[in-house]
């Protein structure tokens, strides 16, 4: 069993982290509010910290899990960070999503500490997070690899090196690419279903057994079908994700006609009050056609 530290306890970081504390490793948590922090601790046992420095002193492996690039940052080499007080030989593991940039930065940085440095962003969302069913991609060392992903296979269902330093972040991305655009053909396929009038219900049911089959058509049509849309990940951090994917296709000169205009869908929900809406509320930008009774 591992000494372990877990920096992030979002609604992500806080089922993942308590997965590690089932599976008897000693686990020391850090988060910006601190009283999330007491109430993981309180649940789950181990012990909270005040800063990431403080958290990730006597780790073997330390995951985190925040927000963005700066958040990633102020974490690692921010005051206080979490790289300068590692023990050498120590692993850390960034299950956040950001940029490529960032990861191959933080993996030069802790290389300079005798640390080693892994881009893991994860796809599944807050059910694959509390089910321990998510999907890992990770970029970097071989070696430090082998030393995680024993650890990381408690909460996921899947887990693979892609390639050097950034490759990990890089696969998010395509993994963000695919899902814009199903999301947006799962709601032009409702949309013109109602407005044939058929049963949306039925449609699906039929067409999910064939060739147009997805996970967001199985986990995502009923509620799409009730106008629900509070069941996943949020908007604001779709359009998050999806600035860095574009952000990186202007790098690499990829073109990505697609998902620059879901994006700018996804901007539409938000000024329709959408923020935290779920992605699959792509639909709401779109005329309601039910019949009405």
């Amino acid at each position: 069993m591992a000494i372990v530290s877990f920096l992030g306890l979002g609604v992500m970081g806080y089922p993942m982290a308590g997965y590690l504390a089932k599976n008897g490793h000693t686990v020391r948590v850090y988060n910006r509010t601190t009283a999330k922090a007491a109430d993981w601790v309180k649940e789950h046992g181990g012990s909270a910290h005040d800063t990431p420095a403080d958290c990730a002193d006597t780790a073997d492996v330390v995951f985190a899990c925040v927000g963005n690039d700066d958040d990633l940052r102020t974490v690692t080499i921010g005051e206080n960070g979490a790289i300068a007080a590692m023990k050498k030989g120590s692993v850390f593991c960034d299950h956040t999503t950001a940029s490529a940039q960032v990861a191959r930065e933080l993996y030069a940085v802790a290389a300079e500490q005798g640390v080693a440095f892994l881009d893991a962003p994860i796809s599944g969302g807050q059910a694959g997070a509390e089910n321990g069913a998510l999907t890992v991609m990770v970029g970097g060392d071989q070696a430090a690899y082998d030393a995680a992903e024993p650890i990381v296979q408690h909460y996921s269902k899947s887990v693979r090196l892609m390639g050097e330093s950034g490759a990990g972040q890089l696969t998010k991305m395509v993994n963000q690419i695919c899902i814009a655009g199903l999301v947006q053909g799962l709601a032009e396929g409702i949309h013109f279903a109602e407005a044939a009038g058929l049963d949306g219900r039925q449609v699906i049911d039929v067409i999910s057994k064939g060739a147009a089959q997805s996970w967001q058509m199985e986990n995502r049509y009923e509620t799409m079908l009730d106008r629900k849309f509070d069941y996943g990940f949020a908007v604001d951090w779709m359009r998050k994700d999806l600035g860095i994917v574009l952000d990186e296709a202007n790098r690499n000169n990829t073109s990505l006609p697609v998902t620059a205009l879901v994006n700018q869908f996804y901007a539409d929900v938000q000024e329709l009050g959408g923020q935290r809406w779920d992605t699959s509320s792509l639909l709401a930008r779109l005329p309601d056609r039910r019949k009405k009774s």
